[in-house]
């Protein structure tokens, strides 16, 4: 009876043992760990360079065309240029590409902005974010190859988006110049979704030229 107490002391001694004990991961197991984390951020800088760019210009048409087929037949100005997610009630975005001169600009906020004037009346007909801050997910949105289902939450989903702003605003919004814009001419293809009535489109670009 002895002899069974006492094995059963050191079962249970045992047992309380490995309950304090913390496993921990090996250094391969945290390595594959953090190689499969959800990185957006190199998602967009893997697919941007051959998926990305090459599918604006391509689906891209002259702004003034977009916006005046999507104003007379909006689901044939959809079916050309534009796409959307079928999920939520996302408005259109539009591929498109723009060739004009600078009217105005806004460059002290952090979501700054040129306006644009494309068929040479001097007023703007598209307003063009220059970041840092850029509103909205309007590179993400227009592309037909990426899905919302691929993703696991609207967390993701939305931080996915943010990083097309990110990337593009790293490669080339920051070596714009800043100062004198206006009369200046500028070429950019990307994205816009669909405006309120009577709203400037809010332009995200992918390319962008300033001046000569």
């Amino acid at each position: 009876m002895q002899r069974l107490q006492a094995a059963c002391t050191i079962l249970l001694a045992g047992a309380l043992a490995l309950g304090g004990c913390k496993l921990v991961k090996t250094e391969d197991e945290q390595k594959q760990a953090a190689a499969g984390a959800f990185n957006p951020d190199k998602m967009v800088a893997d697919i941007w360079g051959a998926k990305v760019v090459p599918y604006l210009e391509e689906r891209a048409g002259p702004f003034q065309e977009v916006s005046a087929l999507a104003a007379s037949d909006l689901d044939a100005a959809a079916a050309k240029y534009g796409h959307k997610e079928k999920q939520g009630n996302a408005p259109w975005t539009f591929a498109a590409k723009i060739d004009g001169v600078i009217v105005a600009e806004e460059t002290k906020s952090r979501a700054a902005y040129v306006d644009v004037d494309v068929n040479g009346d001097k007023k703007a007909d598209v307003r063009i974010s220059i970041g840092p801050a850029i509103r909205g997910t309007a590179l993400r949105d227009s592309l037909n190859f990426v899905d919302f289902n691929s993703f696991k939450n609207q967390i993701e989903w939305a931080q996915y988006g943010k990083s097309f702003n990110t990337h593009v605003n790293d490669a080339l919004l920051t070596k714009l110049p800043r100062d004198g814009l206006v009369g200046k001419t500028i070429k950019a293809t990307g994205a816009y979704p669909l405006p309120s009535k009577g709203q400037l489109p809010q332009f995200v670009p992918a390319i962008i030229t300033v001046g000569g």
